[in-house]
């Protein structure tokens, strides 16, 4: 709303409020035409199945394990349990791509964020 008031000029000679009242139209115009392409079309009606508490608690409580044990733990020890507490959330768990994937995924936080960007995390407990 406050590009309305900006000065929109002509395509020779744009003004600052040209771009976002054309990029508005633009994106006006495209959610006309998803949203009467999504009415015009009927999609087979699925049930979806009824979900359980378990995958969200684990998850949850993953997190809250995380928050709790990174300042005292360290980063790797602390990513290893939200990954591994998590994972049992699906029901497609297997030890092998959670291994897999918890060791990726602490090397890339390692290198993004203790490496990459030199975020003062504890990497290791301080016994260490």
């Amino acid at each position: 709303m406050m590009s309305l008031e900006y000065e929109a000029g002509t395509s020779a000679r744009m003004g600052p409020g040209y771009f976002p009242r054309i990029l508005s139209v633009g994106l006006g115009v495209l959610g006309l035409v998803i949203m009467a392409g999504a009415v015009k079309r009927t999609a087979p009606v699925e049930r979806l199945e009824p979900w359980t508490l378990a995958p969200l608690l684990w998850i949850a409580g993953s997190v809250a394990v995380f928050a709790f044990l990174l300042p005292r733990l360290g980063l790797v020890i602390s990513l290893a349990v939200l990954l591994i507490g998590s994972s049992l959330a699906s029901h497609e768990f297997t030890w092998r791509g959670t291994i897999v994937s918890t060791v990726v995924l602490i090397v890339t936080a390692l290198g993004a964020f203790v490496y990459g960007i030199g975020l003062q995390f504890p990497v290791w407990p301080t016994i260490f």
